[in-house]
């Protein structure tokens, strides 16, 4: 904790060092969160940047009501956000009353796969399903917080979500047949 309020400190005052310090410390956890709103690793370099760039620009606003780690991946995820907004509205969205086929309880059970296997199969999804699943399944957001974040109707979504479980299952089904 001492340290980390160094660091906060040192980053205040605009020292190079101790900004790379803080960059070195985090940032390959924050690539980590980068690279699940990415298509990949280039542009989740550009996310995770463009993110620091951010966090050192607004270090000075930073009030300590949470750990330093909450509010570099809260950038790094905003920053993932607007990255992708543009794109988003290019994919149709899914009603979720026109998804029969969905069960909404249906629970997918991945323990058989890797980290890879798994990233790249959410990496596979269309960006808004890969984004609104982000921000659900693994960032533990609600769908009105998503819908306001992403500037779309809660039904949308919830729809996104349900859509993204699907081709997520598609995708281990087909995975499963393939060995």
């Amino acid at each position: 904790m001492q340290d980390e309020k160094k660091l906060i400190a040192g980053c205040q005052k605009g020292k190079r060092r101790v900004q790379k310090q803080l960059y070195d410390l985090y940032s390959k956890s924050m690539f980590v969160v980068s690279l699940r709103y990415a298509k990949g690793h280039l542009e989740a370099e550009d996310i995770l940047q463009e993110a620091f760039i951010k966090v050192f620009e607004k270090i000075n606003s930073f009030k300590g009501e949470c750990p330093l780690e909450f509010w570099i991946k809260k950038i790094v995820i905003n920053t993932a956000l607007n990255h992708e907004r543009s794109k988003l509205y290019q994919y149709p969205a899914y009603d979720v009353m026109e998804m029969d086929n969905i069960l909404p309880d249906a629970e997918i059970t991945l323990s058989n796969y890797n980290f890879k296997e798994l990233l790249a199969m959410i990496q596979q999804l269309p960006e808004r399903c890969q984004v609104v699943f982000n921000l659900y399944a693994i960032e533990g957001y609600q769908h009105k917080e998503i819908a306001e974040m992403l500037e779309i109707t809660e039904g949308t979504s919830k729809s996104q979500y349900s859509r993204a479980k699907l081709l997520l299952q598609e995708m281990i089904k087909k995975h499963e047949t393939v060995q």
